[in-house]
């Protein structure tokens, strides 16, 4: 049995309806609440209380559907077509407007039962002005892509280690869409990463090589892209970006700071999530943060937060800035090494804080990854008492989890807002103000 069809329920987190078929859970990508459809099953182990699968045929389908952005992505299309779909826009088939309300949904849904709160929140359009405003376009300064195997740009389907070859990618900007990546020779590479700061500045391409290669092909690769571009190797094995052309790193600015992100940095994808992020951290912990404060920023990265923070707080203040990743850590240490009121502490946030146990802050920025904070981190902020503590989260499940540990404490959620960073995918940027009990 390949093939169910199958009336759509509820969004759910991760990009998928809620169906069920003879009392089993089926999580669906590519449909819509309320849709009738013909779902090709991609994952029924039996061991499993759920499965997985595609939308391959609507039969009945919503007001909210529209022809996709992105065909590569669109799974009418390419199960059609004999293939299977690419990740990265699995929402495209959405109008916008819906695509919000559907990540709103998903918000509340998380609230309610991992930290038991009802609060009606909704998903903020993030305005990138023009023609791409309106279909939620060129967007992404950084892409990350895969190389099949005759040397083609490509990327995976979703949760396989399958590669499709792609002439396009409309959710970059269109620096990216001009570097001629679609039509190289990349063979002898693994994975491509490119980012094109917003501000205009040099883009950056590196190649993971997927085989030792001589200093001939090496060479051949640097004038594959058709630009200025600077452009950086990894070596199999890993280790750090060598540079065959240009520089190693981009220029990042956000909110009048300037920042030095390297091949092995992380910054933010969204070409206007840099400043919305930064504004609402500041509408959250700013009256908190003021001349001579003590503040942290706990998942740093590059240091988004960390700048605005140390002009606030003064020479005569302080501002813990903790990263785990070494290359991202470094970056920051750059960034950062003519203000002494910054310490850059490279690190797991769990350990630096117990090395750490006396401080005492006026305010926390919470931003970690995927996974969230999780007990231990919560804890030791419970603990540590900050008047404020502005938590940035890319996953609802996460921080739905950790607010659930931080109300248990005695600690009240004062606003929450959710940004959409991530058009047609379902990923969502949540900013919250958490305050200890009186």
């Amino acid at each position: 049995m390949n093939d169910l069809e199958l009336r759509l329920g509820p969004i759910a987190h991760g990009g998928h309806t809620v169906a069920r078929h003879e009392g089993r859970v089926v999580f669906v990508r590519h449909g819509l609440p309320g849709e009738l459809v013909r779902v090709r099953l991609t994952d029924t182990e039996a061991e499993r209380r759920f499965w997985r699968g595609d939308v391959v045929e609507v039969l009945e389908g919503s007001p909210d559907r529209r022809p996709h952005v992105w065909a590569p992505a669109d799974s009418l299309t390419a199960y059609a077509a004999g293939s299977v779909p690419v990740g990265g826009a699995e929402f495209g088939h959405i109008e916008l407007a819906e695509q919000r309300r559907l990540k709103a949904a998903v918000i509340r849904e998380q609230l309610s039962r991992l930290a038991h709160v009802t609060l009606d929140v909704e998903v903020e359009e993030v305005s990138l002005g023009g023609a791409a405003e309106a279909a939620g376009l060129h967007w992404r300064t950084r892409c990350s892509f895969a190389v099949d195997d005759d040397g083609r740009l490509a990327m995976h389907a979703h949760r396989s280690e399958t590669v499709i070859p792609i002439r396009d990618m409309p959710l970059a900007v269109e620096e990216i869409e001009r570097l001629g990546l679609w039509d190289a020779d990349l063979s002898g590479v693994e994975r491509v990463e490119v980012a094109a700061p917003a501000s205009g500045a040099t883009p950056l391409v590196v190649f993971t090589l997927a085989e030792e290669l001589g200093s001939a092909r090496l060479s051949a690769l640097a004038e594959v892209v058709a630009t200025d571009a600077s452009v950086s190797v990894v070596a199999p094995g890993g280790g750090a970006p060598l540079t065959l052309r240009g520089r190693g790193s981009v220029s990042e600015q956000a909110g009048g700071y300037h920042y030095t992100v390297t091949g092995e940095g992380f910054w933010q994808i969204h070409r206007r999530a840099p400043e919305a992020l930064m504004a609402a951290v500041l509408d959250a912990v700013g009256s908190e943060v003021a001349e001579g404060a003590a503040v942290a920023d706990l998942y740093a990265g590059a240091g988004l937060f960390t700048a605005p923070l140390a002009a606030r707080v003064g020479p005569s203040g302080s501002v813990l800035s903790v990263e785990g990743s070494p290359g991202t850590s470094r970056d920051a240490r750059r960034t950062f090494k003519r203000l002494p009121q910054v310490d850059v502490v490279q690190g797991r946030v769990e350990r630096v804080l117990r090395q750490r146990a006396g401080e005492r802050f006026a305010a926390v920025v919470l931003d970690p990854p995927r996974a969230g904070a999780g007990r231990e981190v919560v804890r030791q902020l419970v603990a540590a008492a900050p008047r404020a503590v502005a938590y940035v989260s890319c996953d609802p499940a996460s921080f739905a989890r950790d607010l659930g540990w931080f109300l248990e404490a005695g600690w009240s959620l004062e606003w929450l807002r959710g940004l959409d960073l991530y058009p047609q995918t379902h990923h969502i940027e949540t900013v919250a103000l958490l305050k200890p009990g009186s």
